[in-house]
């Protein structure tokens, strides 16, 4: 067994949802999630089939998130797996969809930050084991920090 740390690769100004489910039936209904809960975003995903052929499957209507949802995904290698490249709009729009999609088993991450998975190889196949998403604290926030953190909340809409 060896263990392995996958970068992501994630293009400026998008976020990334990965996650895990159990059937190729997936990437159709993250397709419809997306495109129902914010039409005017751009997207591409892809999902690591784990039986049959072993394809990526991939959808979107970005064709360069697609294709780096799809790079991605094959760099991970892991079965069940899928990753969502977003532009134009942030995770919080698509989570308790994906959560509640009937496939879904877990989402690992949901971030604009850089991304590593942590993967394990066997003979079988891989996994992931988890991820890291961003960076190490860096201490606890001031009273300056809260208020910059609330304002900035009401400025996106998330907050009145």
């Amino acid at each position: 067994m060896e263990i392995k740390s996958v970068p992501l690769s994630i293009p400026e100004n998008c976020n990334v949802i990965v996650g895990q489910s159990h059937f190729m039936k997936t990437i159709e209904d993250l397709y419809e999630i997306f495109t129902s809960s914010c039409p005017h975003c751009k997207f591409g995903i892809a999902f690591c089939e784990a039986s049959g052929p072993c394809l990526i499957r991939v959808e979107g209507n970005d064709s360069e998130l697609s294709k780096r949802a799809a790079e991605n995904a094959m760099s991970m290698g892991t079965g069940h797996a899928f990753v969502c490249l977003i532009k134009d709009a942030f995770p919080i729009n698509f989570l308790n969809a994906i959560k509640a999609c009937a496939e879904v088993c877990t989402v690992y991450c949901a971030t604009a930050n850089p991304v590593e998975i942590i993967v394990v190889e066997t003979e079988q196949g891989r996994g992931v084991l988890g991820v890291v998403d961003g960076f190490c604290p860096k201490g606890v926030e001031t009273a300056e920090d809260a208020k910059i953190r609330k304002d900035f909340l009401r400025k996106i809409g998330y907050k009145k």
